[in-house]
């Protein structure tokens, strides 16, 4: 049993460990042996416990008989002490021969020498009537001579004997020597022979049962331990395969992740190096996915994700591989192609595939994607780049209008390679605050020689590129995702440069329609928290928003336009009168300012009903008390028509240009 356990042990602590399957093979041996182990233990106990009983029968049964032969034989005491048998007494040993179990007996004396049989009891003279008559010792004492080992003192002892080979002996039966005791100690032995044939038949047909029933328990429980061991097994390989699953797939789309992927490449470029089969890599981003997230929810783009796996996977032909990159990025290995007009054959299979509207929580969900590819051989040889390449593709075609596919072209995809290095450069120089911000001012238009705050705007010196001009890093934070870490920034840095001038000026700050997102930090909660560290007054600051932002999202934008304009600070309308303009929103929202666009300005010198349009936004802004801010004012005659027009704030490099903080100190406010 130690044996066994100590296998089931070893299996247990095998399938725990991960051991390899065939260690449950290797414990078989062990378990056979065990159970050989127990099967002998088993016989061995089997038989000892049989021999025991049997020898607690026979003891019992000669203490019985002797027992009673002392009790109803007449003058016993006188034929075990003289060797004297009386005829009462003869009579009864002759009647009691065979009792119960017991077939025969013999009778010793003292000092252990035979004085009587039961086989020659009937040619005992026995005692006359008026005198006694002894038995010749000599003549019964036969073969057997003295019992040597017979045990004194009260203790019985007792022989198993096989009786096969002797016709009038049982085949099983035990001799038990019984000791009488008398006045003065002991008086002789009784040797019975006690008939087991019965009682073996008996004892064994029990043990035999006993034992099935043990077999058939162990049988039961090895095959419930097999059993277990197996499903066990069958439990590990499942979960390892589970675990490999989970290691080279994406677990939401089902397709390669990009590990997997990038090792499938690489054994799919090394085939082609030898057999020479062509094959070329896809690159494809989705187009609307991030406004499914924002306007439906997490839950519906992961429903949008497995949505394009399934429409990939059936466009998939054998030997095709699909993997999901990231995000919303997937790649398809296209295994066999023999022109690259295959290659964009297959391209725009996928483009059509992903162009039609997706049902997704009840609602029809147009996404689309953008598909750059490369071929292996033409565009580049090692796996890297040709990911890169095909990436490089797939960008072209977001940025050439989206809904597109595109192939690997050198010259125009360097472009985008520095676009994207760019990128990443902006990035580093967000995270070394190297950025900084110019100030343009604001003047009185009634008095042009006070400014009376200043506009904050984003400067960036590239170590390499030098000056990058906001139209293209601010497009490109936009792109990256970047914009509102660039819009906190800005925020954080013109309210810290603001506490510091000495007049008390007001800053205007431009907002990106980005920090207004649902998956954005709460705008409100961000200047807040700004103006508290900081220190400056809540109306000194001036937050610009453009009319795009409006649209969106109208209602959740009106929430937090009122929620800021609670917190003290001045809201502004900027590029007024260009792009969805709409009167709504001068009454619904809380502007206190409205900014006309720099091309009302530029045209109000040779176009009449440019000056009316500017008129009638002016006198409209007035009557709904918001101030008129004029932006790009470069010449003279464009500031005194403004003047005259009635505009309050006048912008533009004819009475100041954009310039660092110190600069700003040191005019002191005044224009130059």
């Amino acid at each position: 049993m130690r044996l066994a356990l100590a296998s089931l042990y070893g299996v247990r602590k095998s399938l725990k460990a991960g051991a390899q399957p065939r260690s449950l093979w290797w414990s078989i041996p062990v378990w056979t042996g065990a159970a050989a182990v127990l099967l002998v233990v088993a016989l061995s106990a089997t038989d000892h416990t049989e021999k025991h009983f049997l020898t607690k029968d026979a003891e019992h049964t000669a203490l019985q008989y002797a027992d009673f032969l002392a009790k109803s034989v007449p003058d016993l005491d006188r034929l075990f002490s003289q060797r004297e048998l009386s005829q009462q007494a003869q009579v009864a040993l002759t009647r009691n021969t065979r009792l119960g179990d017991v077939f025969r007996y013999k009778l010793f004396d003292s000092s252990g020498q035979l004085i009587l049989t039961s086989d020659e009891i009937g040619s005992v003279t026995p005692l006359a009537a008026a005198g006694a008559s002894r038995i010749d010792t000599q003549r019964h004492a036969g073969s057997n001579g003295y019992v040597s080992d017979i045990v004194l003192g009260g203790n019985n002892y007792i022989e198993l004997a096989d009786g096969r080979e002797k016709p009038d002996r049982p085949d099983l039966y035990s001799e038990a020597y019984v000791p009488l005791m008398g006045p003065d100690g002991i008086l002789g032995v009784i040797e019975v022979y006690v008939d087991q044939s019965a009682r073996q038949q008996r004892i064994a047909s029990a043990f035999t049962r006993v034992a099935a029933t043990v077999v058939g328990l162990l049988l039961l429980a090895g095959l419930g331990i097999a059993w277990q061991s197996w499903q066990r097994l069958t439990d590990r390989r499942r979960d390892e395969e589970k675990i490999r699953y989970l290691a080279e797939h994406d677990v939401l789309s089902g397709a390669l992740n990009r590990a997997s992927f990038e090792s499938v490449l690489n054994a799919t470029a090394q085939a082609a190096g030898v057999s020479g089969e062509a094959f070329a890599i896809h690159c494809i981003d989705l187009d609307r996915f991030k406004e499914v997230n924002d306007t439906l929810g997490h839950s519906a783009g992961d429903e949008v994700l497995r949505e394009v796996a399934a429409r990939l996977n059936a466009l998939h032909r054998p030997g095709d591989v699909l993997a999901r990159l990231g995000g919303d990025e997937f790649a398809v290995l296209q295994a066999t192609q023999n022109s690259p007009r295959d290659v964009e054959a297959h391209g725009r299979r996928i483009v059509e595939a992903l162009a039609r509207p997706m049902d997704i929580a009840g609602s029809r969900v147009p996404c689309g994607a953008s598909v750059g590819a490369a071929c292996f051989g033409i565009d580049a040889t090692e796996i890297n780049d040709l990911l890169h390449k095909a990436d490089l593709a797939m960008y072209r075609s977001k940025t050439s209008g989206r809904g597109r596919f595109s192939f690997y072209d050198e010259a125009l995809d360097s472009e985008l390679e520095e676009r994207r290095l760019l990128a990443i450069d902006l990035r580093t120089a967000l995270a070394d605050n190297a950025l900084s911000l110019h100030y343009q001012p604001l003047f009185d238009a009634t008095d042009s020689d006070s400014a009376v705050g200043f506009e904050a705007l984003m400067r960036w010196t590239h170590p390499v590129h030098g000056n990058v001009p906001p139209s293209v890093f601010i497009p490109l934070a936009e792109e990256c995702g970047q914009i509102v870490t660039l819009g906190t920034w800005a925020i954080e840095q013109a309210c810290h440069d603001a506490v510091q001038w000495t007049d008390a000026t007001h800053v205007a700050v431009n907002l990106s329609p980005a920090q207004f997102r649902a998956d954005a930090p709460d705008v409100v909660a961000v200047v807040a928290r700004v103006l508290e560290s900081t220190g400056l007054a809540a109306e000194r600051l001036e937050l610009e928003i453009t009319e795009s932002l409006l649209i969106s999202d109208p209602e959740k934008v009106l929430d937090s336009l009122n929620r800021l304009s609670s917190l003290g600070v001045r809201i502004a309308m900027d590029d007024f009168g260009t792009g969805y303009s709409s009167l709504s929103y001068l009454w619904r929202f809380p502007f206190n300012k409205v900014k006309i666009d720099r091309a009302f300005v530029k045209e109000l010198e040779g176009e009449d009903k440019v000056s009316l349009i500017v008129a009638s936004i002016v006198t409209l802004a007035h009557s709904l008390g918001m101030r008129v801010n004029a932006e790009g004012v470069e010449t003279e005659s464009q500031r005194e028509a403004l003047r005259k027009l009635g505009c309050d704030e006048l912008q533009g490099f004819l009475l100041g240009r954009p310039a660092p903080l110190e600069a700003s100190d040191e005019v002191d406010r005044k224009a130059a």
